[in-house]
Parts: C-alpha cells; structure tokens; sequence
C-alpha cells in the first residue's frame, strides 16, 4: 500500500504518529507492503505554502492508495474568512479524493462503563455505524457568501447524490443487523423531503433490510436515551457532522470515534475529534481514533479483515486492562500517554496478527 499521511493541526501529529506506528508494525507482521509519504495540510500548509490545501499535497494524495489525515484547525487563523481558514483545507482535500459515503462507527466498549455520561443501562450494547453523505449540502452548496449586513450558505442535493450514499448504508447494514434509520427534516425542508423520497427508491431494492426515517431532532434525542435501536443511521453531511460528535458520548470521548471515507478514487481515513490546541505537545492525546481509523484503512482499503480485526482486539485489550488517556481516565484506571497506550495497542496487535498468520498457515 501506497499511503499519504496528513498529521495536520493540534494533536494532529502526535495522534497520526500513534497511527502510522500501528500500521507500520501490523503491514509488516502481516506481510503487507508499506509506503508511506509525509504532506502539509490546514494551518501548517498555510505557514509552509499560504495555502490550507497546497497543489503538491493534492497530487500527491492523488497517486496513494490512501490518506491518512490527523486533525486540522488552528485558532491563530480565526480571524481569516472562511475559504481560506486551516479547515478548507479539509473541504477540499475531500472533494479532490471525491469519496461520498463518511462512515463513522460508535460502539459502546464494556470496559469504558465509568467513561461514559450515560447510565450504563442504556448504552451497554450500543454498536452502531453513522453513513454521512460527505460532498453535498450547507458545507458545498453554492451560492454563499457574506457581507457586513448578512450571511448567506445553500443547502443542494440532487436524487443522484443521495442514491448513491444510500446504497452505501443499505449494504453496510446487510452485513450488520439490517436496519437502516434515515435521517433528515422533511417537514420543514425540501432538500429533506427530496433526501426522504430517494432513500425511499434504494430501499425497494433491499427488502431484506428495515427502514425507518427520523427527523433529526428526534434522531439526537434517542441517540442519548435509546442508543441501542440504531444499527445505521444515514443522513445529509451537516446533520452527520453533529450527530455523529454526540455518539462520541456512548464511547465516553470523541478521541475514541474513527472514520473511513470511501466512494472515491482515493480512501480517506481519519479520526473524529478536531485538533485541541490547548492539549497539543502534551502527549496526553487520545490516539484510540486515529489507530482505529487505521484498522477501517485495513478493512476498505487493503481488504484485510484479519488485519483490521487484529488492531480492534488490540484496542478493546488495552482498555480491559484499564489502561486510558486523560479524556477517558477515571478512579481506579491506570493512566497512560499517548505514547504509552500506542506502545500497549501495538504490542498486542502485533501477536495478534502473528497468531492470525499461523492459524491460517495451519
């Protein structure tokens, strides 16, 4: 595998570093080949280049097989305009790869019960999987604009970009518990009832799965009283974007929520959270999003379950031991540095995959 990593803004760097470790160690216990290139991308690129999104990161994105992002943000370029802030570096690093379908997995981990805000009655058990449509909507829709007397942005979506982020879901969910729960606001807009009509058409095809449409404010609601009954959630990129940070609570951080942007030439993957700035160079991060971002590289990109597997088990190991970050951290837990937690996930991963290896051999 060919791979262009992004370590970003913030904690960026020191998360990805987590993550290229894992994927170094497990490519080699595995047997996979590894490249890996180093580009700049929002604030760092723009004190580099001036640009969020440099020509030099796009092309060399573009001939990888993957990308692995760290996080972007920097508030010393707040007072820019939007465009040209460390975050459109992001817009477009994700319209350039050209992936649709965003998916983000939030699963509720036994071990991290005391982690959680939740009562332990209503999130034990959650395992779910938000599918977010990623090109279209408030964050690409054009016109928009602003001046010194109002702001304006478009929200856009066409039957064709909804299909096909709809068929995404309901595929992931045939492999899953068959349920699909679209989300939107249909009873108030007409990119949602569009949106509803669409989902409606997939889902014809796919009689073997349920489908049930929510409107968003219901949607977040039970997300935080009634986690279990969502498998896949789909839904437009905005209310993705801010349903899939409270599904961060069932996990107890958002530091713990990976994603795998694919539908595109080129792979995305990347953690959650945002860049925290006022954590960053502390090595106190939680690197757990980033190096689970990687085990959904293994899975999307290089097709290798046992690998993917192997690095999930390793994750779930470290914390049943109590090993945590400072974000998931509570009485009695055994607390670790970024560097630390790397150190154990990687070291289970690794026999992980050699017991994998001889299994099969056999």
């Amino acid at each position: 595998m060919k791979i262009a990593v992004l370590p970003g803004d913030g904690v960026g760097p020191e998360v990805t570093k987590s993550a290229v470790r894992i994927l170094a160690e497990v490519c080699e216990a595995a047997g996979v080949p590894l490249e890996t290139t180093e580009h700049p991308i929002g604030g760092v690129a723009i004190r580099e280049t001036g640009l969020p999104f440099p020509d030099s990161t796009a092309s060399a994105c573009l001939e990888c097989d993957a990308v692995l992002l760290g996080a972007v943000g920097d508030p010393a370029f707040d007072h820019l305009k939007p465009g040209e802030r460390p975050e459109k570096g992001l817009l477009q690093l994700r319209k350039t790869l050209g992936g649709f379908a965003n998916l983000r997995p939030s699963k509720a981990y036994p071990s991290l019960i005391d982690s959680s805000p939740l009562r332990e009655e209503v999130f034990r058990g959650t395992d779910l999987l938000i599918v977010r449509e990623l090109l279209g909507g408030l964050y690409f829709g054009e016109p928009r604009g602003t001046s010194d007397l109002e702001a304006f942005n478009t929200m856009r979506y066409s039957t064709f970009e909804v299909e096909r982020v709809a068929r995404v879901a309901f595929e992931a969910a045939r492999s899953r518990r068959r349920k699909v729960t679209s989300v939107d606001k249909a009873n108030v807009l007409e990119t949602s009832q569009l949106w509803r009509a669409a989902v409606d058409k997939i889902a014809a095809g796919y009689p073997d799965v349920e489908l049930e449409h929510l409107f968003v404010d219901a949607c977040a609601m039970h997300l935080v009283t009634d986690p279990r009954r969502f498998d896949v959630v789909l839904t437009e990129n905005l209310f993705g974007d801010i349903l899939s940070d409270e599904a961060a609570v069932l996990t107890g951080s958002i530091g713990m929520l990976a994603s795998a942007t694919i539908g595109g030439p080129i792979d995305l993957y990347e953690p959650v959270h945002g860049s925290a700035p006022d954590i960053a160079g502390q090595n106190i991060a939680n690197p757990l999003g980033a190096i689970a971002s990687v085990a959904m590289l293994f899975r999307y990109t290089a097709r290798h379950e046992s690998a993917a597997r192997s690095i999930e088990d390793a994750i779930e190991a470290a914390l049943s031991d109590g090993y945590r970050t400072a974000d998931i951290a509570h009485k009695g837990s055994r607390p670790v540095s970024t560097d630390e937690i790397t150190e154990i996930i990687s070291q289970h991963a690794v026999e992980n995959v050699g017991a994998s290896r001889a299994f099969h051999a056999v």
